[in-house]
């Protein structure tokens, strides 16, 4: 169960990661960093959540199944 919230907490860092990114491209005139950190948070957040999703698959917390017809 805490995987689970530890995945659901990374998607919503990358989501609000990206709204932070674009809040800063539209709004910064000046030549600020603070869009770069935010999207270097979210590819931060994108890599610690595909580890946290392999580390569960491999110890059978979260099971992978394909489409049903």
């Amino acid at each position: 169960m805490l995987i689970k919230v530890l995945i659901v907490a990374c998607l919503l860092g990358i989501i609000a990661s990206l709204g932070k990114g674009l809040f800063h491209l539209v709004n910064d005139k000046d030549d600020s960093k603070r869009m770069v950190n935010a999207l270097t948070v979210r590819v931060v957040l994108s890599l610690a959540l595909f580890i946290l999703l392999f580390i569960a698959w491999r110890q059978g917390m979260i099971q992978p199944h394909g489409f049903q017809k």
